[in-house]
């Protein structure tokens, strides 16, 4: 892989081809007991057409196997000025305020968002809509989602990104995971705080799909990650890493 500075040039994204979003946001909800399917449904139904109208791609739902009660998302924009401005017109409009109490009545908390910029030019996933399956589709679709939020000591150097675009990505790829991605932290300010994101933290945050729980599984048991990466990566860490085995919902974009 090549490795790009993220200030060589700034990635763009839009709903309908496969360019990088210059901006994401990694949205955690913790939700009220047994009530995740219902957020996924309502979701499904009206919040990602809408949404992706006002210029924010969904690039992708999911459930956390090792969470119940834990619905993950994340969303895309062109960059900080687009998303003030997507943000106002989707949480001003008829589809939130006409869904919103429902929404919100699934949901315990849901202020566990780190914003995000691709860690290099092409280090964030491509947007790929034609792989979302169509509204009212309940079939879930394969893979295993490994994500994992690293907390940094710092903002990431060039060294961390040479390691993690060469050494750690081919780990991954030799594991048979596709679809990887790194993000860093977003240190621009917040320019929509009616919804809070996380503030004072530095990561480094991975993304990478695997066929399916056994082929993940296999990669973690064979300790690959541990003998050649968890080493030299412990140099960046605080000792705070998040692990999350994530299974896309019916109408995500991102899958196996």
């Amino acid at each position: 892989m090549t490795i790009v500075s993220p200030s060589d040039s700034a990635p763009r994204c839009s709903t309908d081809d496969q360019a990088e979003c210059s901006v994401i946001e990694l949205r955690q909800y913790t939700l009220h007991p047994g009530k995740r399917d219902v957020l996924i449904e309502l979701f499904e139904r009206e919040f990602v057409e809408s949404q992706e109208a006002l210029g924010m791609p969904l690039l992708g739902q999911f459930r956390d196997l090792d969470h119940p009660d834990m619905f993950v998302w994340m969303r895309g924009f062109q960059d900080m000025a687009s998303r003030e401005a997507g943000l106002t017109g989707f949480y001003t409009g008829p589809v939130w305020t006409a869904n919103r109490g429902a929404a919100n009545d699934t949901m315990i908390d849901s202020d566990n968002v780190l914003l995000l910029k691709p860690a290099w030019t092409g280090a964030g996933l491509k947007y790929q809509p034609l792989k979302r399956a169509a509204v009212g589709t309940h079939i879930d679709p394969p893979g295993l989602i490994d994500m994992t939020v690293f907390s940094l000591k710092a903002a990431a150097d060039q060294r961390l990104l040479d390691f993690c675009g060469q050494d750690m990505t081919r780990v991954l790829e030799n594991a048979g995971a596709h679809d990887i991605a790194w993000y860093v932290t977003e240190d621009a300010p917040n320019n929509f705080p009616r919804l809070p994101v996380r503030t004072g933290e530095h990561v480094l945050v991975g993304v990478a799909v695997f066929r399916d729980a056994q082929h993940h599984d296999a990669f973690i048991t064979s300790g690959a990650w541990d003998r050649l990466i968890a080493p030299t990566l412990e140099t960046w860490l605080t000792g705070q890493v998040q692990s999350m085995r994530l299974t896309p919902t019916p109408r995500s974009a991102l899958h196996d």
